[in-house]
């Protein structure tokens, strides 16, 4: 299995892997595993805000006159339809907010997954999702790429919609998870605040940040 720095070199057009002391700083509340839940879904919401930005890198724009209080001005304005924003649930919940604070008109889709603990794959519980992804960009947000499974669900699941524009945007992933997501379907975009050294056996990132889910939502001794 290829480690981070293969994976990066062979994927380097289309895997962002985000190099930002913002988000190194936030990536490092995340990981205590001291960090209480309302400061974790703070520090992970921040993160997304940030990943927002090269998300969106390739919206198409259109050229739009304007008059300032001083003079006229050539503006840039997004052109098209608005991406829809799909978070896997339930953790990329905590991801959605930051993407309708900047995106307040785009559409959102859920999909529902559970892992199995015993295969460590995922199954789709529920989908809801438009046939607006046809001609609309795709974010598909989720914290964690570990084994790669949930993902290749989604981005298989919003394929079968007409979805031919897809960005995946992560806070964490593993190498396992981002090469069997491009072998999957080599044409997605993948955004990830960090790309981890591996999986334990368990099939937990390392050294990752736990549970997003139940970090996320106070849930760790439930």
């Amino acid at each position: 299995m290829k480690q981070g720095q293969d994976i990066r070199e062979q994927y380097a057009d289309r895997l962002v892997v985000i190099d930002h002391p913002l988000v190194s700083h936030k990536l490092s509340v995340l990981r205590d595993k001291n960090t209480p839940s309302n400061i974790f879904r703070e520090a992970l919401r921040e993160i997304a805000l940030l990943e927002v930005y090269e998300a969106t890198r390739t919206l198409a724009t259109s050229p739009i006159e304007i008059e300032t209080p001083i003079a006229q001005a050539s503006c840039q304005t997004i052109k098209g339809k608005e991406p829809v924003i799909i978070p896997i649930l339930r953790a990329g919940l905590a991801m959605q907010e930051a993407f309708m604070e900047l995106i307040p008109t785009a559409q959102i889709a859920h999909l529902g997954m559970k892992r199995d603990e015993t295969t460590h794959e995922p199954y789709l519980y529920y989908a809801n999702i438009p046939a607006s992804v046809a001609n609309r960009p795709v974010l598909i947000v989720d914290p964690m790429l570990a084994t790669g499974g949930s993902l290749v669900a989604a981005i298989q699941a919003v394929r079968e919609r007409g979805a031919k524009d897809i960005t995946c945007v992560v806070i964490v992933a593993a190498p396992e998870g981002i090469q069997r997501a491009f072998e999957f379907d080599p044409h997605i975009r993948i955004i990830t605040a960090a790309l981890d050294g591996g999986m334990n056996e368990d099939a937990y990132i390392v050294p990752g940040l736990g549970d997003a889910g139940d970090r996320i939502f106070n849930a760790l001794n439930a």
